[in-house]
């Protein structure tokens, strides 16, 4: 009897064009959560199949959602700056905010479940040092650039 293997295998499909006949190798994504270090995350081959390259992934994404805490929580702009310097560059802030948030969004969605702890106890961590202001700004005076709390 043949053993299986949870392993991605590459499907072939075809499809005419105005140039003739194309031949497409992809990848079946994973649709729900699965364990391993052979995956792929953000790039195509990457990690890959190294343990190394795993963890150094499963670091990245735990970087970047404290990068994303951080930027959430701490008012770079200080007061007495010019309102329209300081408009352009919290735009500027916010967006790239957004982007590696989205970047860290788009590494949960390897559906590994390594990726996805990373990404929360990140997010967590980040919080913890910039949002609940345990760690930091004692003084109960809130520097963030977002609303306060309703």
């Amino acid at each position: 009897m043949a053993s299986r293997h949870n392993t991605v295998r590459p499907v072939t499909t075809e499809a005419w064009n105005t140039t003739g006949l194309h031949v497409h190798r992809k990848r079946i994504a994973h649709m729900t959560f699965f364990w391993g270090h052979n995956t792929q995350v953000l790039f195509p081959g990457w990690p890959g199949s190294s343990t190394g390259m795993y963890v150094l992934a499963l670091v990245f994404v735990f970087s970047l959602a404290v990068i994303v805490e951080w930027l959430s929580h701490y008012n770079i702009v200080k007061p007495g700056a010019s309102r329209v310097a300081a408009g352009l560059f919290k735009t500027g802030l916010h967006g790239v905010r957004v982007g590696l948030a989205y970047m860290v969004v788009l590494a949960v969605m390897s559906f590994n479940g390594g990726i996805f702890i990373a990404a929360v106890v990140g997010h967590a961590v980040g919080y913890l040092l910039f949002g609940s202001r345990v760690v930091f700004n004692k003084s109960g005076r809130s520097d963030s650039d977002l609303p306060p709390p309703k």
